[in-house]
């Protein structure tokens, strides 16, 4: 009897090192993950504040780059064109693709296997290819405006920002069909049942219940347009500088700090958005 109380003792014992050691190895392993991740984003932010001309080598704190970026007209110009095309695409993305979410979930037509297919492309063809399709279709277009109306356009931020809006909506798309899966229909007809019309049903029904994923589908959009150097590079014209393309211009040349205080402020830009959508779905739980 004690042998058999021992063994199941032992057991025991044995099963809570093995959880134990478990838990230490996934800690270790979530740990590694985030130094991953985060470390870089760390180190940009750090070495923006260093001595350095370089950026290179910590040699002491200062503030001064981010006093040269103040008078660097050429790179806030970038980064303000930049936050403007991002948040204009982001708009118009996601209204466009939350309709479209809408209507793929909601309707059956002829066509539609097909427009669903369509809607992946530009999330798993190569990024070149969709650089290049757009390049030649906004000079096949402009050719015939000219040719036809005596239209001359030129590319611009009106071109980068259609190309992003382009490529956006697809994801924007993936993301609040994602939150539309669960989606109880009896709310909106208990709605209408109530003398809600269609407006009213989508205003103050649909749209809150799949707000989460609308806000989650902007943010991947504007992030996606914020940092877009492809599609940026091929769809931009002479005489217009976007900040993917600018930094990528001056890297080649030579790598200051002021890079990395103008990323570290559009990391901020970006944080703070984070929060305030967080903000907004935590009100409207309330």
């Amino acid at each position: 009897m004690v042998d058999i109380q021992t063994r199941q003792s032992v057991r025991v014992a044995g099963g809570e090192r093995r959880r134990s050691a478990g838990s230490l190895a996934l800690g270790a392993h979530a740990l590694l993950t985030m130094v991953f991740l985060y470390a870089p984003i760390v180190v940009l932010v750090l070495f923006s504040f260093t001595r350095d001309s370089f950026g290179v080598r910590w040699t002491g704190f200062t503030f001064e780059w981010y006093e040269r970026l103040l008078s660097n007209q050429r790179l806030l110009t970038a980064a303000m064109n930049t936050l403007i095309v991002a948040l204009s695409s982001t708009v118009v993305s996601t209204i466009i693709g939350t309709m479209t979410a809408l209507a793929m979930e909601r309707y059956r037509f002829r066509g539609r296997t097909g427009f669903d297919a369509l809607l992946y492309l530009p999330i798993v063809i190569p990024e070149i290819v969709m650089a290049l399709a757009l390049l030649a279709f906004f000079a096949f277009s402009f050719g015939i405006l000219e040719t036809l109306f005596g239209i001359r356009l030129q590319f611009g931020l009106a071109t980068v920002t259609i190309a992003h809006i382009a490529f956006t909506i697809s994801f924007v798309v993936v993301v609040v069909r994602a939150s539309l899966k669960g989606f109880d229909m009896r709310l909106e007809e208990a709605a209408k049942d109530l003398g809600a019309n269609e407006w009213q049903t989508f205003r103050y029904i649909t749209l809150p219940l799949i707000m989460p994923g609308v806000i989650g589908g902007a943010l991947l959009a504007f992030t996606l347009s914020l940092d877009d150097f492809v599609i940026t590079f091929f769809t931009t014209g002479s005489g217009v500088s976007l900040l993917p393309v600018e930094v990528y211009g001056q890297v080649k040349r030579a790598i200051t700090p002021q890079i990395n205080a103008i990323s570290t402020l559009m990391l901020l830009v970006s944080i703070t958005l984070v929060f305030f959508s967080q903000f907004v779905q935590r009100r409207r739980e309330i």
